[in-house]
């Protein structure tokens, strides 16, 4: 009897807002996670948890980092991410524009800074393979696959 591959799902909320006429979508600066640690990454990304769909896993992840609550139906999918890799994952975002609550920082030990950054204006240090698939998303695409031949692709993309 073969065995299946086991991969990972991680669920990243996409925070957007209006102010003064603009969009902006929330970001935190990565501290103490060994994955991209001093870039910025959307606010509220992490695992599917056992037992639990992935709108779910997105309004936990957002309430246990941000604050935010949002429930599950206010999760709309917008993209899925095949990054293969070492562990490959299946990364699936969501943008949520209803929620309750000001966003703060709930983890210190893993998040050394958050803020709104228009949509237009990205910073220029974010996780590589996040812009480009937010980027992608905003065009309508709803899946992409990102190929890693080495480490340092990763962290330049």
């Amino acid at each position: 009897m073969s065995q299946h591959y086991k991969t990972l799902s991680a669920v990243l909320p996409v925070v957007l807002r209006e102010r003064e006429g603009r969009e902006e979508v929330l970001l935190l600066r990565r501290t103490n996670t060994c994955y991209m640690d001093g870039k910025w990454d959307f606010a509220g990304s992490g695992h599917v948890e056992e037992g639990e769909t992935a709108s779910q896993a997105v309004c936990r992840e957002l309430r246990e980092e941000t604050g935010l609550v949002a429930r599950p139906e206010d999760a709309v999918f917008v993209h899925l991410s095949h990054r293969v890799k070492e562990p490959t994952y299946y990364d699936i975002y969501f943008e949520i524009r209803r929620w309750e609550g000001e966003p703060g920082i709930q983890e210190p030990d893993k998040c050394s800074e958050m803020a709104w950054f228009s949509t237009d204006a990205l910073p220029g240090d974010m996780i590589p393979n996040r812009r480009r698939t937010f980027l992608l998303a905003r065009t309508g695409e709803r899946y992409s696959e990102i190929v890693y031949r080495s480490p340092k692709e990763e962290e330049e993309l």
